[in-house]
C-alpha cells in the first residue's frame, strides 16, 4: 500500500506531466484565439476610412461576434461533454481560422457584420471548453493557478497582436492588398495549423493517457472522481436545466458580464486611444503593448495568492475595484501618457480578477451540468464584448473624446466587485457554498 509520501511524489510527477504537456498547447491556442478576435481594433486604424465606418459601427461590428458567440455557447459545449474535447477543439480552431482570414475580402457594412457574427458561432465553445477540459485534468486545489496559466495567453495575444499588427500594418499595398487586409490574412493562419496539430496532440481524458503511467492515470482518476463524488453528495448531482437556473449560476453570470464589458471596451479601443497620443502605427502597436504586458504580473500573482490561501470571493472583489481605479485614472488621464499607468493597473485588475473567477463553477458543479453553465456564464458574460464596444463608441461619436466611454467602463468594474460581495457568496466561499448545496438538495 502506498505511503503518504509516496502518493505526494506520484501527485507532483502527474501534475507536472500534465501541466507540460497540456498547458503550452492550450495557452497557445487560446492565444490565437484572442488575437483572431481582437486583431479588429489594429485592423480598424486603417480599415474605418476605407470603408467608411463610423466608431458607432465599427463598435457594432466588433460587437456582433458575441451574438454568434452567445448564441452557439452552450451547444458547443455540450458537443465537447459529448464527442471529447480533441475532435471538438480542432474543429472550432479550424472554422474560426478560415472565417477570420475571409475578413480580409469585406466590403462594407454588411459583410463586415455578418462576417463577424460567423466568427463568433465559429469560435463559440471554445473558452468554456477549456474550463471544463481542465476539470478533468486538474484537481481543484490546482485551478485557479491553472486557469491563471491560460489567461497569461490574454495579455500575451493582446501585447503580440499590437506589435504584429502594427508592424503588419506596414505592408500596406504589398502585392495589391491593403496592410489592414494582410493582418487577416496572415494571422488566421495560426489557428488552422494548430487545430490540425489538437487532432494528433490533445487527450480527452487520463485514461487515454498513454503518456502517464498505469500508476499515474489511477492517481489522477481517483482524485477527480473523488472530487466529483464530494460535489454531488453535498449538493446531489444537478441536472443541466437546474444548473442553469441556479442562483450562483445566475450571479456568476452577472459578474463576468460586467467584467467582460469593462475588458473589451479597453481592447477594440486602446490603439485608437494610444494613437491620439500623437504615434504613429507603428509606435501605437509598441505602446498598446505595454498595459498587457504589465497586466500578466497581476494575473499571476492573484492565481497563486487565490490558489495558496483556498479563497475566491475577496480576491476577485478585490481585483474588480483595481480594474475600475485604473480605468478611471486612464479617463481623468485623458490623452496623454498618464493614461498608459491607468489602463495598466486596469489590466492588472481585470486579468487578476479571471484566476480568482473561474475555479468557483467547479466547487458545485460537475458533469453535463458544469458543462452547460460554464458555457452559459461565459456566453452570458460575452455578451460584454457587445456592449463595451457599442457603448463605447456610441459615446466617442456623441463627446468626440473616449473619457466618457472609460467612465462608463470602470463603473463596470466596480459593479463586478459590488456583485461579487453582495451575491456571489456562497459561489466563492467554500463554507457559504456548502451550506448553499446543502439547502439545494434539501428542497
Amino acid at each position: 500500500m502506498a505511503t503518504p509520501q509516496d502518493l505526494q511524489t506520484i501527485e507532483r510527477r502527474t501534475i507536472a506531466k500534465v501541466s507540460w504537456r497540456l498547458l503550452p498547447l492550450v495557452a497557445l491556442a487560446y492565444c490565437i484565439s484572442y488575437i483572431d478576435r481582437s486583431n479588429i481594433s489594429f485592423a480598424a486604424l486603417t480599415m474605418n476610412k476605407d470603408l467608411g465606418f463610423s466608431a458607432y459601427i465599427y463598435g457594432w461590428g466588433a460587437g456582433i461576434f458575441f451574438f454568434g458567440y452567445f448564441l452557439f455557447e452552450i451547444p458547443s459545449n455540450l458537443a465537447l461533454e459529448k464527442v471529447g474535447a480533441r475532435i471538438w477543439i480542432a474543429r472550432i480552431m479550424i472554422t474560426w481560422g478560415i472565417i477570420s482570414g475571409l475578413t480580409a475580402f469585406v466590403t462594407g457594412t454588411t459583410s463586415f457584420l455578418i462576417i463577424r457574427f460567423l466568427l463568433g458561432a465559429a469560435e463559440a465553445g471554445f473558452f468554456p471548453g477549456m474550463i471544463l477540459y481542465f476539470t478533468y485534468w486538474f484537481p481543484s486545489q490546482y485551478r485557479g493557478r491553472v486557469i491563471s496559466t491560460l489567461f497569461v495567453a490574454q495579455p500575451v495575444a493582446n501585447a503580440a497582436a499590437s506589435i504584429a499588427s502594427g508592424a503588419i500594418l506596414e505592408m500596406d499595398g504589398l502585392l495589391g492588398v491593403k496592410g489592414w487586409q494582410w493582418i487577416f490574412i496572415i494571422e488566421a493562419i495560426p489557428a488552422i495549423l494548430l487545430g490540425l496539430a489538437v487532432l494528433k496532440i490533445m487527450t480527452d481524458r487520463p485514461a487515454r493517457a498513454d503518456w502517464l503511467s498505469t500508476e499515474e492515470k489511477n492517481w489522477l482518476q481517483a482524485r477527480i472522481d473523488s472530487e466529483n463524488r464530494e460535489v454531488e453528495n453535498t449538493a446531489g448531482r444537478l441536472t443541466l436545466w437546474r444548473a442553469l437556473a441556479d442562483p450562483r449560476v445566475l450571479a456568476l453570470s452577472a459578474i463576468y458580464l460586467m467584467s467582460v464589458t469593462a475588458n473589451y471596451g479597453i481592447v477594440f479601443f486602446m490603439p485608437q486611444i494610444i494613437k491620439g497620443i500623437g504615434l504613429s502605427n507603428m509606435m501605437t502597436g509598441l505602446v498598446s503593448s505595454i498595459p498587457y504586458i504589465i497586466g500578466t504580473i497581476g494575473l499571476i500573482a492573484w492565481g497563486w495568492s487565490s490558489d495558496r490561501n483556498k479563497e475566491r470571493r475577496w480576491h476577485l472583489i478585490a481585483a474588480s475595484t483595481v480594474g475600475a481605479i485604473g480605468l478611471a485614472f486612464a479617463a481623468w488621464s485623458g490623452a496623454s501618457y498618464w493614461a498608459l499607468l491607468g489602463m495598466s493597473g486596469a489590466t492588472v485588475g481585470i486579468y487578476g480578477s479571471r484566476a480568482a473567477f473561474w475555479p468557483m463553477p467547479s466547487l458545485f458543479l460537475t458533469g453535463t451540468a458544469a458543462a452547460g453553465a460554464i458555457a452559459m456564464i461565459n456566453a452570458t458574460g460575452n455578451l460584454g464584448g457587445y456592449f463595451g464596444p457599442f457603448i463605447v463608441g456610441w459615446i466617442k461619436d456623441s463627446t468626440g473624446t473616449f473619457e466618457a466611454g472609460l467612465y462608463f467602463l470602470a463603473g463596470c468594474s466596480l459593479m463586478c466587485a459590488v456583485i461579487t460581495y453582495f451575491a456571489a457568496r456562497a459561489a466563492g466561499d467554500p463554507a457559504a457554498m456548502l451550506r448553499a448545496n446543502a439547502a439545494a438538495a434539501a428542497e
